[in-house]
Formats: structure tokens, C-alpha cells, sequence
């Protein structure tokens, strides 16, 4: 059999760039790591409503990626969102996934009141006051963007590196931003979809201040065939546990 290729999905904000270091620990294995349409080096304009949700990338990778070969799909943060619906649309040309929450079975726990503090960037991104105060401006895009990474990650690391310099430079082009939270206002919540039976491997960030391990209580009805593993760091994966990403990868390829 083929051996399948490896699909690496970046997050917001991220870069294809991300996989870097997951690659590295990859030799011989065959990956690519595509720029999401209106996200980051994926802007080449603004992003027409319905064209940014999970299932409208899902479609253009799907359409993009070379038939006839099989996929294993490797997303975090947003990119996971988006290989679970490539697993949805066309689960013939996938045998596998290594992903990162959110899923399904996370539903309306997001919008609960104490998480407010969490969650809050959604419901600004959903504003037209997100894209005047942001857009263009490349001091405004390294604060926010800066604050929220710095929020989300276990330590300050992933914003004191040249990558992101890398960040700032494609999500401050006028109209980059605006298209980047194209995604929030296309993609609502974490409920919907159906269940899977792909073999799944979920990596859980043991400190990923937007999604608590206890969330995963609801991965075997999202995921019929799913192996739950704990990695250090936090929200960032293949940037903070590049070495746990690589070898769950390495595990589904029966490296």
C-alpha cells in the first residue's frame, strides 16, 4: 500500500511554517503543509461570507491534494477544526488523523459564563470594530496577536522567536486580519457534525487554557476509533510538543 501523506493543517494564527520542527523529526516521511485560504501567507484578498468555515476549507483541500493517494491529517486549533471536516466530506481518501482539540463534543461548554475570559476574542472577531482597530497596522496585529499567543501557550517562547516576526509580517498586510477572522464569523460554536469511525489520535495539551482535559469526556461518541494522549505544553502543539506530534504521526504510519 501507498504510504499514506502526511497533511499538516496550521491554526490561528499560525503559519505552514508551525510544522517545522514536527517535520524535522520526520525524515523520509512525505508532508505537506498547505496555507489555509485567507489566513496568514494563505491571504490573497478578502474572504466572501460562507468562504471560511471548516467545510469550505474542507472542500478546497480536499479539491487541491492530489487524488488517489491516501491522507493522514494532522491539525491543531483550527486546522484540527478543518481536517475533521475534510474526515466528514470524504473519509474514503483518509486512514487516519493526529488532532488537537476542539471536536464536537466540546457542544456549548465554551459559552458557559465562567469562561468568558477565555473565550471573549470569538465574540470580538465577530464585530466590525475587530478589523478597524487591527487591520493594517503592524503594531496593533504584534500586540494582539502577541497577547493572545502569550495567553494560550505555556510560556512566552513561541512569541520570542524569529517565527513570530514571521506571524506579524503576513497577518499585518491591509486586509490580512480582516480575512483571518473570516474564520469566526464563518465557523460559530463546536457542536454539529457526526461521528467518525477514522482512527484518531487526540493530543491534549496538559495546559491549554482553552480547552480543560476534562472536555475529552465526550471523544469516543465523536471519534469511534480514537487514542486520547496528554502532551506537555499548551495550546500551540507543534510548536510546544513538536517531539509528542511527531510521534504520533510516526505511531499511525506504523513507523
Amino acid at each position: 500500500m501507498t504510504e499514506p501523506l502526511v497533511v499538516l493543517l496550521h491554526g490561528w494564527p499560525g503559519l505552514p511554517s508551525d510544522y517545522d520542527r514536527v517535520r524535522a523529526l520526520l525524515p523520509g516521511v512525505r508532508c505537506v503543509a498547505p496555507a489555509l485560504a485567507g489566513i496568514g501567507e494563505g491571504f490573497e484578498g478578502a474572504m466572501p461570507t460562507g468562504s471560511a468555515s471548516a467545510d469550505a476549507h474542507a472542500q478546497r483541500l480536499l479539491a487541491a491534494l492530489p487524488g488517489g493517494v491516501p491522507l493522514l491529517l494532522v491539525g491543531y486549533d483550527i486546522g484540527s477544526r478543518i481536517a475533521q471536516a475534510m474526515m466528514r466530506a470524504d473519509a474514503s481518501r483518509i486512514v487516519g488523523a493526529v488532532l488537537t482539540p476542539g471536536y464536537p463534543g466540546i457542544g456549548a461548554r465554551a459559552a458557559a459564563g465562567d469562561l468568558a475570559s477565555r473565550f471573549w476574542y470569538q465574540h470580538f472577531h465577530r464585530t466590525p470594530v475587530a478589523a478597524r482597530l487591527v487591520d493594517g497596522r503592524e503594531d496593533a496585529v504584534r500586540d494582539y496577536l502577541g497577547f493572545l499567543v502569550e495567553s494560550w501557550a505555556a510560556s512566552d517562547e513561541p512569541v520570542r522567536t524569529p517565527r513570530f516576526d514571521e506571524v506579524v509580517a503576513a497577518y499585518a498586510r491591509p486586509g490580512a486580519f480582516a480575512a483571518s477572522i473570516a474564520w469566526y464569523r464563518d465557523t460559530v460554536g463546536y457542536a454539529g457534525g457526526r461521528p467518525t469511525s477514522i482512527p484518531t489520535t487526540m493530543l491534549w495539551p496538559e495546559r491549554d487554557p482553552l480547552f480543560p482535559i476534562a472536555w475529552a469526556d465526550e471523544l469516543e461518541t465523536w471519534f469511534t476509533d480514537v487514542a486520547l494522549r496528554v502532551v506537555p505544553g499548551g495550546h500551540f502543539v507543534p510548536l510546544e510538543s513538536p517531539e509528542a506530534m511527531a510521534r504520533a504521526i510516526a505511531d499511525r504510519l506504523g513507523r
